[in-house]
Order: structure tokens, then C-alpha cells, then sequence
């Protein structure tokens, strides 16, 4: 089994009401994902997204750069008594979405991996393994450039994000 990265654009009404009532945020995040699988719109369009199995990469990556924010795992817990996959999700307020937004686009995925040895990753037991191949290190880079669009979409929008690993 695979864990992976997901992300759910929601209005300010939608997060509040996600903390109030978490049964009815896992029943709005399986609609929406149902819908969007069947259109699967671009990032910048999308509500859902996923990085895959890339999320403990640019976690790794983010955290090497001291990012400013935690996209990877969100920041504030809710439905601490739930299990949304690997553990209970958590969020973004819309200013720390503008924040990351701001921060991503101001990050190439270039400057992320400049200088980092393959080493560091599988010495850090960074998941999935085998960072030791030849060019593993571009392997997130189309997940970080599309997830760099989802949050901005998502700032424009003043949206906030619920985040979680599944």
C-alpha cells in the first residue's frame, strides 16, 4: 500500500464547517475527488490534488530549504480522533495558503534539489526509498510545479486547504 499526498481546496464557509462537523469533510472530500477523477481537471482548476507518492521528497526538500510554511502535512489539526488514511488530516487558513503560494513560486524546483546529494534523502530513510538511481532526484519535479499551481489557484481563490496523507 501506497501513501500518498492529498490536498482539498476549500471556501473559508468550507473549513470552518469541515471543523465542525469532520464526517461531513470526509463525505465533501470523496464527492469531490469521485467528480474530479472523472474530469480530472488541470491543477489550477482542480479542488483535489494529489503529489503522490512524491509527498516525503518535497517534504524533505521543503524543510532542507526551510520553507515557510507546512504544505507537506498542513499545520493545524482537526479530527484529531479520525483516521483519514495515515492519521487525521489537517489545514491551511487562506493566509498561509497566500503565504505557501507566494513561497512556492518563488522556489524552483531547481533551487530545491541544487546541491543536494542522492545520499541525504536515503540516509534520511526518506519515503519511497532508492534515491541512490541516477536522476531520482527530478522524479518529484512535475508533482512540485503542479502543486505550485494548485496553490496558487487556490490563493487566488482565498481558499483554504485541507491536507492529509491517505
Amino acid at each position: 500500500m501506497s501513501m500518498i499526498g492529498e490536498y482539498l481546496r476549500v471556501t473559508a464557509a468550507e473549513l470552518d464547517r469541515a471543523i465542525r462537523d469532520p464526517d461531513w469533510a470526509l463525505d465533501f472530500v470523496e464527492e469531490v475527488q469521485g467528480t474530479e477523477e472523472e474530469t480530472e481537471p488541470a491543477p489550477a482548476e482542480a479542488r483535489h490534488y494529489s503529489t503522490y507518492k512524491t509527498w516525503d521528497m518535497l517534504r524533505f526538500l521543503l524543510a532542507r530549504a526551510e520553507f515557510p510554511v507546512n504544505v507537506i502535512l498542513g499545520e493545524e489539526p482537526f479530527a484529531e480522533d479520525e483516521d483519514w488514511g495515515y492519521g487525521p488530516p489537517r489545514y491551511l487558513r487562506p493566509e498561509r495558503v497566500r503565504l505557501a503560494a507566494e513561497a512556492l513560486r518563488a522556489t524552483t524546483y531547481a533551487h530545491l534539489i541544487h546541491d543536494v546529494d542522492p545520499a541525504e534523502p536515503t540516509t534520511a530513510e526518506v519515503y519511497p526509498l532508492g534515491w541512490n538511481e541516477p536522476g531520482s532526484l527530478e522524479w518529484a519535479r512535475p508533482w512540485y510545479d503542479s502543486l505550485t499551481q494548485f496553490f496558487e489557484a487556490a490563493a487566488g481563490a482565498d481558499d483554504a486547504m485541507l491536507v492529509w496523507l491517505d
